[in-house]
């Protein structure tokens, strides 16, 4: 019989530290002096937030922009308590491949060996969701450049270079630092009694949630993800590989990192964040709009690029349904050159062939509920910065935005069930 795993949560590899697109990053420079050397003999506390809970749990842990072998060791995982402290006796020793350590070679990762959640009593209970579990880990020696997720929105933990090794610690003094990035890593597989749904969100800032709280999880992928718990309980995961800044097309592979601040491209990046997760019954495909404002492609040309994806994830996950989105408005945006005119009219274009297509199993109208109809702009209300405060920047949608969007999701159409 084979085992139910299913991915609990993910963080796509953006690229080495500091070049992402962060949102409220603490200032580091006293932590990572030097972000060529990376980290040096320091232990890191991520916090994350599985959509899904089973018996056992396996991390995987990332080296994917890196340029020299890591050597992780004490590795740990527990619940947190609160700030960068562990619930008492939750916290579990991780091996890999029987190891307490283990080398993580440049541009490679490694999934841990099942590790016992035998703190959880009842996988099913209701007061489980929305509670977290910090994953700790111990660098030995100095790692190089350093795999991240930028735009965490999520408060983590950091300790001194050169401190030693606190990952056994259920104490909060030994991770003064905080961070609102994921460092290294960058998946979590629950294992299940019974085999479970995982729907992949795939896409942008829009998705990776831009403009939405610091640990407010109120992007729209957490506003379905809700929605599915409360109808299906324990049984259907939704899981975010949005990346700030991604694009389908570009940028090409050797593009200096300071040059690729969205990552590598989604159709580079399929096979890592889509292909392999555990489970993969769903995915929603959002994105394009930072191909028309920063590449100047046009509706065509992502449009082919999301064709040619949807082809390569349907014979590699046999069964997959592939849903596609509507693109939000960005006119008049001030960042780059996402506002311009030219851009809206490619994407109304695109939105046209979206709607009509037959490539996609199912769509999902986000322009629709988003866009004033009088000016082509997002909606007013829905433009206010909700993390750092501040107008806004017409591009990404606020808190109240991101409610309509992930109300706007039919949630059993994803999975193929009708109402």
């Amino acid at each position: 019989m084979s085992e139910n795993w299913a991915t609990a949560w993910t963080a796509s590899a953006q690229g080495p530290y500091p070049h992402g697109r962060e949102t409220a990053q603490p200032d580091l420079s006293s932590v990572f002096p030097n972000p060529d050397q990376g980290a040096y003999s320091q232990s890191f506390r991520m916090i994350v937030r599985p959509d899904i809970w089973g018996t056992q749990a396996r991390i995987r842990l990332s080296n994917a922009h890196g340029t020299m072998p890591i050597n992780f060791e004490s590795v740990f995982v527990g619940q947190q308590l609160m700030s960068s402290a562990i619930f008492p006796q939750s916290n579990r020793e991780v091996s890999f491949n029987g190891s307490k350590k283990v080398t993580i070679p440049a541009g490679h990762w490694h999934t841990s060996d099942p590790v016992e959640l035998d703190f959880i009593k009842n996988t099913e209970d209701p007061l489980l969701a929305g509670q977290k579990l910090a994953v700790s880990f111990h660098i030995n020696g100095r790692s190089g450049p350093m795999t991240y997720h930028a735009k965490a929105l999520q408060t983590s933990y950091l300790s001194d270079q050169n401190s030693g090794d606190f990952c056994a610690s259920e104490e909060e003094i030994a991770f003064p630092y905080s961070t609102t990035s994921w460092f290294f890593l960058d998946a979590l597989d629950m294992k299940m009694d019974k085999p479970a749904k995982v729907i992949l969100v795939f896409g942008d800032s829009i998705s990776d949630g831009s403009g939405s709280t610091i640990n407010g999880y109120d992007r729209w992928p957490d506003v379905v993800a809700r929605r599915l718990n409360a109808k299906y309980g324990n049984r259907v995961s939704l899981i975010n590989q949005g990346i700030g800044g991604n694009q389908i097309l570009g940028p090409q592979g050797d593009t200096f990192p300071e040059d690729r601040l969205g990552g590598i491209s989604a159709l580079d990046r399929l096979d890592r964040d889509v292909i392999s997760m555990s489970s993969i019954s769903t995915v929603i495909w959002l994105e394009g709009i930072n191909d028309l404002g920063f590449s100047n492609a046009s509706s065509d040309d992502i449009f082919d690029g999301i064709n040619e994806g949807v082809k390569i994830m349907r014979q590699k996950i046999p069964g997959v349904r592939v849903i596609g989105s509507t693109l939000t408005s960005a006119l008049n945006a001030t960042t780059s050159g996402h506002g311009r005119r030219t851009v809206d009219k490619h994407r109304r274009t695109f939105n046209d062939r979206v709607r009509s297509t037959d490539i996609f199993d199912a769509i999902i109208d986000f322009d629709e509920v988003t866009i004033d109809i009088n000016d082509g702009q997002l909606r007013s209300e829905m433009v206010p910065n909700s993390s750092i405060g501040g107008p806004g920047d017409l591009l990404h949608p606020n808190r109240i935005g991101y409610q309509a969007m992930g109300m706007a999701v039919n949630i059993d159409e994803l999975l193929g069930k009708q109402n």
